[in-house]
């Protein structure tokens, strides 16, 4: 939490504005190929991957594949769905890159993510019992959430959920704890569960029926390598999006704290509640730049290749108003998660003995 007054909170939203529209009012072509670099490079790494599990001999071809075809999902995932649907490049008019309408190759169907996401975890970040992205509601990060004798198996059901990430995050927005509890009519949950269930049976059908088919004789082979490419997927989406949401000194909020929140008390509770990795270029884009989580909630809307260029300045800003400004290698931060998952699989007397 801060110490600002407010006419310090209100001078810092406004320096913030002014870093927004000097990347906003100079978005251009250079932006525009960046995106478009990025999907012709997916696509290109997912026929090549595909090719290799298809074609190839022997197990260095199929790791070659299975490498490739990860690459191309984490792309998909990434630096491409996750920033599209974000409405990042809207202002460009492409069909192609319009938030509303783009789908992505993960089990989370594009139109729960954009609500369960952009609406509920971006103006609810880190508030407990609004932000859902909390724990994923499976997880205790807190010891304000409620211990429950469940968590002793915390530490496996975070496994099961790295494993399966894109289901835990496909998942997500239906509510399933508020419709056992009847706050979410009926009709509204199986709409949402049979949308769930249409895009897992697309994924299925697309990674282990199609394409085994197509592959006759490799067809275990092909089965294999999807099931594995998608696996590393899930398993560097979860550690990237644990990392940025639930290190150590990531701030978590009550309800009351954010009573008549101003945009300059958003940003402060945005960049509390975020953690940065520190890296070079290409692991920057595989993170989709969620690498710059700060930033990400700072200005969801700002295409992420240009986080890079701005979090020196809002770094600088940080230290102009004694202000943490959370980052560290992958290594250092997910430490600090996996010390937060397990002291608070703890009861609290247990905890804080």
């Amino acid at each position: 939490m801060h110490t600002l007054t407010r006419p310090q909170v209100d001078e810092f939203q406004a320096e913030l504005d002014a870093i927004r529209a000097g990347v906003m009012n100079s978005l251009g072509q250079a932006d525009v190929d960046h995106i478009r670099k990025m999907i012709a490079l997916c696509r290109a790494s997912e026929v090549g991957g595909r090719a290799l599990l298809h074609f190839g001999v022997g197990p260095l071809s199929w790791i070659a594949g299975v490498l490739a075809l990860a690459h191309a999902k984490i792309l998909d995932n990434m630096e491409i769905g996750h920033n599209v649907m974000h409405g990042q490049y809207d202002w460009t008019g492409d069909p192609a890159l319009n938030s509303q309408t783009f789908e992505w190759d993960i089990a989370c169907d594009g139109e729960a993510w954009r609500h369960s996401h952009n609406v509920t975890h971006h103006t609810y970040t880190n508030i407990l019992g609004k932000d859902r992205d909390l724990g994923y509601s499976l997880l205790r990060m807190t010891p304000e959430q409620k211990w429950k004798p469940r968590h002793w198996l915390q530490p496996l059901a975070n496994l099961m959920l790295a494993l399966g990430f894109q289901y835990g995050v496909g998942s997500h927005d239906l509510e399933l704890g508020r419709y056992k509890h009847g706050a979410v009519p009926k009709p509204v949950f199986k709409e949402r569960l049979n949308r769930f269930l249409s895009k897992v049976g697309k994924q299925w059908f697309k990674d282990y029926l199609l394409f085994p088919a197509l592959a006759l004789w490799s067809a275990p082979r092909v089965l294999a390598g999807n099931f594995a490419a998608n696996l590393i997927r899930n398993l560097w989406t979860y550690v990237v999006i644990f990392c940025g949401h639930f290190t150590e000194h990531v701030a978590i909020y009550r309800q009351e704290d954010c009573l008549n929140e101003t945009r300059g008390d958003w940003y402060l509770r945005q960049l509390a509640g975020s953690s940065n990795l520190t890296g070079g270029r290409w692991f920057h884009i595989l993170t989709g730049h969620l690498s710059h989580q700060i930033e990400h909630h700072l200005f969801p809307d700002m295409p992420a290749h240009r986080y890079v260029e701005i979090a020196p300045q809002v770094q600088a800003l940080c230290r102009k108003y004694g202000l943490r400004y959370n980052t560290g290698s992958l290594f250092r931060q997910y430490l600090t998660v996996m010390k937060r998952i397990l002291v608070n699989t703890l009861p609290p007397k247990t905890a804080a003995a």
